[in-house]
């Protein structure tokens, strides 16, 4: 009776990864011929000790090509696929052997793959540009990301301890006047910000576009459209909360960007800036939620940015419609931007933990 042992698959674009559950394995012998990879060898599997083997019949044409190597518990196979892209199953069978099954630590979908190679080609270029510069020498593009990174650290920072010790000397009156102490800065910080959009549009940082921009507008229409506008919001205790959040994330965010420049991490602030947008992220949209909100009856009130209509209808459409429409989209945009954050942090510490192995 021919015996099979247990094999765990994952892909990538160019490449597919076989994970064969063999302790001690001998007389290893792995081919692949018109299509179909043929595995045997000798090793304590799940039935004990014995001779295993297997075959495979791919879905789309494979190179002939195969690298193998083993270690005392498994044995790793990769075959290359003969074009780039990405299968929707491994096998031309649609239901797949018993003893296949998805390799949950090297498995990513289609999106995180194409992150994955997007990282690899940043760190060879990171790599091919430092040979490539003289020593002590720091190019254009990272003195400009240094200094922009460095100005709102110290920006955030400014308003992250200030409104701290306020709120630790005044106490409850802090919150009614954070508008009149902090909003200078904010307003510099936050226009400064737009650069991040303009950095991944044309290619200065790889980041994508959307989430940046999501962020960025976001911020800015609620400091300088319903804080900035509305004078009867300067002294809302939410202003103080809306602030004290975003600063929270950015103080850690900007030196691990910094540290980047140079090729540098320090584990602590790694951690710290993909952890702590947890739960300051979805607090920070639900403060400026609450400041919409509070907001509408303001703009029903003074009728500013009303929508005028003609003479003959006799009436404008108020600003409030306009907000509650945000509302929508703010959730939304929390959506995307919590989804691409945690892709963000799930990638950066397997790949760590994939190293520390």
């Amino acid at each position: 009776m021919t015996l099979t042992p247990l094999v765990y698959w994952a892909q990538r674009h160019e490449d597919i990864y076989l994970r064969v559950e063999l302790t001690d394995a001998l007389n290893i012998d792995v081919q692949v011929h018109e299509n179909v990879l043929r595995f045997q060898a000798l090793g304590h599997g799940a039935k004990g000790q014995h001779e295993y083997e297997f075959s495979l019949e791919f879905l789309l044409p494979v190179k002939s090509e195969v690298s193998y190597k083993s270690t005392q518990r498994q044995i790793n196979i990769t075959v290359r696929k003969e074009q780039r892209g990405w299968w929707e199953r491994l096998t031309v069978h649609e239901r797949k052997p018993v003893f296949l099954a998805p390799d949950f630590d090297r498995w990513l979908d289609e999106s995180d793959a194409e992150m994955e190679i997007q990282e690899k080609e940043e760190k060879r270029n990171r790599l091919k540009s430092m040979r490539h510069t003289d020593e002590g020498f720091v190019s254009l593009k990272t003195g400009f990301l240094l200094v922009y990174n460095l100005v709102q650290f110290l920006g955030f920072s400014w308003i992250f301890v200030n409104m701290t010790v306020r709120l630790f000397i005044f106490g409850q009156d802090s919150l009614y006047d954070t508008f009149h102490t902090i909003s200078d800065v904010m307003f510099f910080c936050q226009t400064l910000a737009s650069v991040e959009v303009l950095n991944s549009a044309f290619g200065v940082v790889r980041s994508s576009v959307t989430p940046t921009l999501i962020q960025v507008v976001g911020r800015n229409f609620v400091l300088f459209v319903i804080f900035g506008s509305l004078e009867e919001m300067h002294h809302r205790p939410v202003v103080f909360f809306v602030f004290y959040l975003w600063s929270g994330i950015e103080i850690f965010r900007y030196p691990f960007y910094m540290l980047g420049c140079f090729n540098t991490e320090w584990k602590t602030l790694t951690w710290l800036r993909y952890t702590v947008w947890i739960p300051l992220y979805p607090l920070g949209v639900l403060a400026e939620a609450v400041a919409v909100m509070q907001s509408i009856p303001i703009f029903d009130q003074t009728k500013l940015f009303s929508i005028p209509l003609p003479r003959a209808i006799g009436t404008s459409i108020s600003f409030s419609y306009v907000l509650h429409v945000y509302l929508i989209l703010m959730f939304l945009g929390l959506f995307i931007n919590f989804r691409h954050l945690y892709k963000q942090r799930k990638r950066r510490f397997r790949t760590k933990k994939r190293k520390a192995h």
